[in-house]
């Protein structure tokens, strides 16, 4: 599970294991027990949510938006 970004009490990262056929590049974010997955193209777009508020999913978005080049080029790379 690399880990990819620490921020604001969340923690951004990928399974090594995405599926196969591998699922388009996206991230997944976790706090305590709540997670999301979060696709990366063509827009940011939440996947699914298991337990963050609206408020904690809002912001995570901007979080993800904000960092979305980092969180691409950490997949590839993982995956190349």
């Amino acid at each position: 599970m690399p880990v990819v970004l620490r921020l604001e009490g969340f923690t951004f990262f990928f399974y090594s294991n995405e599926g196969n056929p591998r699922e388009p590049v996206h991230i997944h974010v976790r706090r305590g027990r709540d997670e999301a997955k979060f696709w990366l193209r063509k827009e940011v777009a939440v996947a699914y949510n298991e337990g963050l508020t609206a408020r904690d999913l809002n912001r995570v978005g901007r979080i993800v938006q904000d960092h979305r080049d980092l969180f691409e080029r950490a997949w590839h790379e993982h995956f190349a």
